[in-house]
């Protein structure tokens, strides 16, 4: 029998569950599938928006956009088509529910556990396919899938050293290559973002500033130490360099904000004799202020164009 059995809602840059049906099967084949979602929740900003994994007896399919996903488990040979209009009946409710503040946020699992009871009415309606209302465009998403089918993960990959390293450059069909990692589009923009990214614009051009008069100082005094110059330049470099973490995505980005955050103390914890406690203070916490907002501006999904 052909049905869908399970479903959960999981944010993509960190794997982190959202919500989830309710599941009471603990055959041997669903336990594996469980741990295969939990492998791919850890890599979906890894992959394509619209993806399927075929473990034999059950499939699983997900698509993501706006930096969640929404996966799903079924039988072998429930349609495909059917499949993808609930992941899409999810979203758009999911979508329309929650704003991107409360799933950015978010830090318990499951925090939206009262999604499971739309997630179970639909699933419902699913399995039974007389109850589906009829304004469903299941043309449309056919058309949809045939132009851009998901790309096809094998159980092969899962098992592989290096997990889903080499999927982001493998052909995704009807799309052609999947970007590479670095390339891969940030979430929106917002306006604490942009302040952080100003402030730092901001602390980067004081500490140029300072670099060169302290240049200055060094031509007209000899005795001066050539290391505060060292500092103030490094100090300018760090923050421009936040500042590219915050609009680019890039390998180990969030390492590299904290290693840049730490270089910004150092720098002012060597400037300490030039600098009064206000400016210390002012340097430091535009430093963390930016390195918050890198954290929390990660890789989005592409959003999915199902024409419904």
């Amino acid at each position: 029998m052909s049905m869908i059995l399970s479903a959960s809602v999981v944010r993509v840059r960190d794997g982190l569950p959202l919500s989830a049906s309710t599941d009471y099967d603990q055959s041997t084949g669903m336990q594996e599938c469980r741990k295969y979602f939990k492998i791919l929740s850890k890599k979906l900003s890894q992959l394509p928006d619209r993806c399927t994994l075929k473990t034999g007896q059950y499939n699983i399919n997900f698509i993501s956009s706006l930096g969640v996903s929404y996966m799903m488990l079924c039988t072998e040979n429930y349609p495909s088509v059917l499949a993808f209009c609930f992941l899409d009946e999810l979203q758009k409710e999911f979508i329309t529910t929650y704003n991107m503040m409360k799933t950015n946020t978010a830090v318990r699992p499951y925090c939206f556990i009262e999604f499971d009871n739309f997630i179970q009415r639909t699933k419902q309606r699913y399995n039974n396919t007389r109850s589906l209302s009829t304004k469903m465009n299941l043309a449309d998403m056919q058309t949809e899938i045939k132009l851009r089918p998901p790309y096809q993960i094998s159980v092969s990959e899962l098992g592989s050293a290096n997990g889903f390293a080499h999927l982001s450059v493998s052909e995704y069909k009807g799309t052609g290559k999947i970007s590479a990692a670095p390339h891969q589009r940030l979430e929106p923009v917002t306006l604490p973002g942009i302040v952080s990214f100003v402030l730092s614009l901001l602390c980067g051009a004081l500490n140029l500033i300072r670099g060169f008069h302290a240049i200055e100082s060094l031509l007209q005094n000899e005795g001066e130490d050539f290391s505060y110059v060292i500092a103030f330049f490094l100090g300018t470099a760090a923050c421009l360099y936040q500042c590219y973490l915050f609009v680019y995505y890039t390998g180990w980005r969030n390492a590299k904000s904290f290693l840049t955050f730490g270089l910004i103390c150092l720098c002012n914890m060597y400037l300490y004799e030039l600098r009064n406690l206000w400016q210390l203070f002012f340097h430091v916490t535009v430093g963390a202020f930016s390195t918050l907002q890198i954290r929390l501006r990660q890789p989005q999904g592409k959003s999915p164009d199902y024409n419904v």
